[in-house]
Formats: C-alpha cells, sequence, structure tokens
C-alpha cells in the first residue's frame, strides 16, 4: 500500500539503488509509474507493506517499508529484488552493483567503480570534502543524516 514518503516513520527501512547512468526524463517517468504499481502491489505474508519509493537526482531509487506495520520479510524482499532487476534489463542498467560509488562533482553527479574512486582519492581528484552518497544506510532517518555526506564522515574516509 503506497504511502507518501514524508509520511513514513523515521525507523522505517530503506533500500538505495543508484543507476550507473542517468535516466531521460521519460524513463523516469514510465519508472515512477511501475513504482507506484509495484509498492501498491507489494505484500508480506499476503498483508500489504505500508510502503513509499522517491527517485533522486535522475539516478536513485529509494523503497521504504513502515516495519512497524508489517515487517518485510525475506519473500518481499526477493521481490523487491526482482522488480529493480526487470528495471535493469528494460532500461539496460546497472542498478545491484554495490561495487560502484556516486559523487558530486560540483552540481555533476558522478558515477565511478569503487577501485576508480580509490584512485582519484589517491590522486586528491576527490577530498574528504567530496559529497558522496552513502547507500548503506537503513532508515529513513540514516538517510536524512547520512545519505549526501562528506566523504570524510562516510565509509569512503578510509580511502584518504
Amino acid at each position: 500500500m503506497y504511502v507518501p514518503f514524508e509520511n513514513l516513520p523515521p525507523e522505517s527501512k530503506v533500500w538505495i539503488y543508484q543507476s550507473n547512468r542517468k535516466f531521460t526524463e521519460e524513463e523516469w517517468t514510465a519508472i515512477e509509474t511501475d513504482l507506484r504499481t509495484f509498492v501498491d502491489s507489494w505484500v508480506a505474508h499476503g498483508t500489504s507493506l505500508e510502503a513509499s519509493y522517491l527517485l533522486k537526482y535522475n539516478r536513485f531509487i529509494i523503497l521504504a517499508v513502515n516495519q512497524e506495520v508489517q515487517m518485510a520479510t525475506g519473500c518481499s524482499i526477493d521481490k523487491s529484488v526482482e522488480f529493480i532487476q526487470s528495471l535493469e534489463q528494460k532500461y539496460a542498467v546497472d542498478l545491484l552493483d554495490k561495487m560502484n560509488v556516486t559523487f558530486k562533482l560540483g552540481e555533476h553527479i558522478a558515477h565511478k567503480p569503487l577501485i576508480e574512486f580509490k584512485k582519484m582519492a589517491k590522486d586528491k581528484a576527490v577530498s574528504e570534502n567530496t559529497i558522496v552518497f552513502n547507500n548503506l544506510v537503513n532508515t529513513i532517518e540514516e538517510w536524512n543524516d547520512s545519505w549526501e555526506v562528506p566523504a570524510g564522515e562516510s565509509w569512503h574516509s578510509r580511502f584518504f
């Protein structure tokens, strides 16, 4: 059951998927329609999940579930991954590879394999002040506080 993202409690579980490329406006509109359909029908053990999504920067898909109402279970999480995989196939993008880093270079959002980001840090092309997207956050509260942060304040800090 869809609920506006801002209406979910801070302890709601989030999953963040980053695209290896920017989506076009037409793709984004279609993805939003598909997400709404998926979230409206997302269930755990036959019970609707109170869930939502956000689309950010034409690159990120954020799914969220209010686990106070109904916990997302293994099967329901598998369904969400299958849905994300279907988007990967439909749009020829990579959304599940966690070995990539997305970060801001001025107003531009860059996406690099982890090994390249490490090299950029070594070469001082990025710094501890570079804004990175910490996709390891687990809750809406963490997403609000720690998703877009200087690299020195996230797990990326080990590269500096």
